[in-house]
C-alpha cells in the first residue's frame, strides 16, 4: 500500500498449472478483500483450466486440509470483484467457445488488457 491507497494488481497465468492459478486466485482475492482492482488474464495453455467443472488434481487434497477447491477459489474471487479474462487464442487452443466458461469470465486478449491496464498497476506472472 502506498499513501493509502491499494494499486491494481494484474496477474498472468500462462500455463495449464492448477496450482499456480489457484495461487493466482489467491491473491487476487486478498487484493480485493483489501479494497483493490485485480484481474486475472489466463493466457493460452491456462484457459484449460476454466474448463466446466472447474477442478484440479490436488482439490481432495485442500479440502482435507480444510481449504477451497479450485472451483470455490474462483467463485470466491469472482463474488469479491476479481476480474477474470480468459485468452481467445487460448479458447481455441483448448477448443472451448465463450459460453463454455464459467459465469462471470469474460474474453479478452493481450492488447485490450494493456490498454486498459493503468500506469500504476502491478503486473506479474504466476
Amino acid at each position: 500500500m502506498r499513501g493509502g491507497t491499494v494499486r491494481p494488481l494484474i496477474l498472468i497465468a500462462a500455463t495449464d498449472d492448477a496450482e499456480r492459478l489457484r495461487a493466482a486466485l489467491t491473491l487476487a482475492a486478498a487484493q480485493a478483500a483489501l479494497g483493490g482492482a485485480a484481474t486475472i488474464f489466463l493466457q493460452l495453455d491456462a484457459v484449460a483450466l476454466l474448463r466446466q467443472p472447474v477442478e484440479a488434481p490436488r482439490d481432495a487434497a485442500h479440502r482435507a486440509a480444510g481449504l477451497p477447491d479450485l472451483a470455490a477459489l474462483l467463485d470466491d474471487a469472482l463474488a469479491l470483484g476479481v476480474r477474470l479474462i480468459a485468452c481467445q487464442s487460448g479458447l481455441a487452443l483448448a477448443k472451448m467457445e465463450a459460453g463454455d466458461l464459467p459465469p462471470g469470465v469474460t474474453t479478452g486478449g493481450p492488447v485490450g488488457l494493456l490498454r486498459d491496464m493503468g500506469d500504476d498497476a502491478r503486473l506479474s506472472f504466476v
